[in-house]
């Protein structure tokens, strides 16, 4: 599936987040959402990516943003990264990559010649009706609100 652009309707999602609650984007109508997508857990620029969003969390929610990450990881890892750096933002545990697929994230990837599926680094900004606004490919996981902002 290709990823949706800049205009068009955002693809609804559910899944579970690192407590074990459903949310959905539906439940977030009215919010504009920094949905970003992430490879693994506690890997270095994850948690760069992830702490930055976790130190500029109150600038992103004063300028009417929800922040939802999401990998592949389990309910469980998503749990243990967080509680490790107190990530105050839900954590999308989408193991069965319906999430990935929906958005276009899934993606063959090579290192060292070797090709293999993973997690394309994107971050969707969704409005406050559910339309894409700004799809940002090139992830400054250092700096990643500046660009969401």
């Amino acid at each position: 599936m290709s990823k949706p652009q800049v205009g068009e309707k955002a693809p609804n999602f559910s899944g579970l987040n690192q407590k074990g609650e459903t949310i959905s984007l539906d439940q977030f109508k009215g919010k504009k959402v920094a949905l970003y997508f992430y490879p693994k857990d506690d890997t270095p620029g994850c948690t760069a990516e992830a702490c930055n969003l976790r130190d500029n969390h109150s600038a992103l929610q004063a300028a009417g943003y929800v922040v939802i990450g999401v990998s592949s990881d389990s309910v469980k890892s998503h749990d243990k990264f967080a509680n490790k750096y107190s990530l105050p933002f839900d954590l999308l545990a989408d193991e069965d990559k319906s999430t990935h697929e929906a958005y276009g994230t899934w993606i063959e990837k090579s290192m060292y010649g070797r090709k293999y599926m993973g997690t394309d680094r994107v971050t969707f900004i969704i409005d406050d009706e559910g339309v894409i606004e700004k799809v940002i490919e090139k992830v400054n996981t250092k700096d990643h609100t500046a660009q969401i902002l």
